[in-house]
């Protein structure tokens, strides 16, 4: 049966904590809606009514341009192991760069992956149930992230990873700025 709380309880803490990805959705307030997939070890529950999570150099920097224009945002949890459930968590998060203050104390939270770029801090407002029975059951075979995308990033080095924000992540697709080297107008 569906639940709706405005809050996680252990068992939703439980749940978060063994899923090995969770999906990422934002938009703003014109343009695409974007769903992007996350996994490494990277994601903390701060509280019963806050989560973070650590953002790798990827392709595009679309949260961080949606949040800057829209503080909106769901993650989405799916069982691909055991008991089949779907929980989503909704509420307004922030971007943290590795330029604000706030960055050394969250980063030292999580491993240190080359490439790091974000750090979006949700506060929850709805977390919600469905029965999850549509996803199929699957095993993980290997973490790509830890494989491919993060020794990329570590061969790249600073230098290198500046220069692909530049070419890659400064502007989302619909045109809007990230942030990624300065504050944006929101």
């Amino acid at each position: 049966m569906a639940l709706q709380t405005d809050k996680l309880n252990r068992s939703f803490r439980t749940f978060i904590e063994d899923q090995f990805m969770f999906f990422v959705a934002t938009a703003a307030p014109t343009g695409r809606v974007n769903m992007s997939p996350k996994g490494l070890d990277s994601l903390r529950i701060l509280s019963d009514t806050k989560i973070i999570w650590l953002n790798v150099t990827g392709s595009g920097n679309e949260t961080a341009a949606h949040i800057a224009k829209d503080p909106r945002m769901t993650l989405m949890f799916s069982s691909f192991l055991g008991d089949a459930l779907t929980l989503r968590v909704y509420g307004t998060a922030k971007v943290i760069h590795p330029r604000d203050d706030d960055w050394a104390d969250l980063y030292a939270l999580f491993p240190d992956y080359a490439g790091a770029r974000n750090i979006f801090v949700l506060d929850i407002n709805l977390v919600t149930t469905s029965c999850g029975t549509s996803v199929p059951e699957m095993t993980l075979k290997r973490s790509r992230a830890e494989t491919d995308l993060e020794p990329h990033y570590a061969a790249l080095g600073p230098k290198g990873v500046d220069a692909y924000w530049t070419r890659k992540n400064v502007k989302s697709i619909d045109g809007f700025d990230t942030g990624i080297f300065s504050d944006v107008d929101g």
